[in-house]
């Protein structure tokens, strides 16, 4: 059973490993030409393990920015977790040890695989969705640290390298979209992302948009818990 549960684990996280490896490496690169080693490289992929916030960190450290600014920063950057970590209540519930670090692995691409609360026949629930979280952030740590290796030996250009999350996050959605049949919540998203756009702009447009979604979520969540129970 255990050794089931591990190898159905790594499984569902393959889709996760080529992505999070190439945009470690991204993040690695930008910190050594930052003139940061690869010990940093791995504390800030251990203890932050946000992809964008570790992005938008390698300027803030190198910047020199306050302590302040850098929560606040924080805090808008990684406000989306806030929104959609909401939805997990019921999957975690029933984690017992393994929440903790369940709560603080929940990044977008290991949400957009443990979403459906759905645990692969012989598989132990908590163990599995514990390991996939645990594989995925392997995956990111080892990214770092061998990035941040090959920018300090070997001459890179780190032009347009942040646009490698972009390209993650677009993954994650049409891959939702493929194996959800319901794509309110993802048409809700798209549009709701728009109008905040819209309305507050490129620079101000991601925490209005993550209430709106919210809002019209909870709206719809009869509508939705209704199908999910005709299932």
């Amino acid at each position: 059973m255990k050794n089931k549960t591990v190898k159905l684990a790594f499984m569902k996280s393959l889709p996760v490993l080529a992505g999070y490896i190439v945009l470690g490496i991204g993040f690695g690169i930008l910190l050594s030409k930052a003139g940061y080693g690869p010990l940093w490289a791995f504390a800030m992929s251990v203890l932050i393990y946000g992809g964008s916030m570790q992005y938008v960190g390698v300027d803030l450290i190198s910047g020199g920015v306050s302590i302040l600014m850098t929560a606040v920063t924080t805090i808008m950057v990684n406000a989306r977790h806030l929104f959609y970590s909401i939805s997990m209540l019921r999957v975690y519930k029933d984690s017992g040890k393994y929440k903790p670090y369940l709560i603080f692995s929940l990044t977008d691409e290991t949400y957009s695989l443990l979403c459906d609360g759905k645990t692969p026949e012989g598989a132990e629930p908590e163990k599995y969705r514990f390991l996939v979280s645990l594989f995925n952030h392997s995956y990111w740590i080892i990214g770092g640290v061998i990035g941040n290796i090959l920018g300090s030996v070997l001459p890179f250009s780190s032009r347009g390298i942040e646009f490698s999350m972009t390209a993650l996050f677009i993954s994650a959605f049409v891959e939702q979209w493929i194996t959800m049949k319901d794509h309110i919540p993802a048409i809700s998203g798209i549009a709701c992302t728009l109008i905040s756009l819209l309305i507050f702009g490129p620079e101000n447009f991601l925490i209005p948009a993550m209430l709106l979604i919210t809002l019209t979520l909870s709206l719809l969540r009869g509508r939705l818990d209704g199908k999910e129970e005709m299932k």
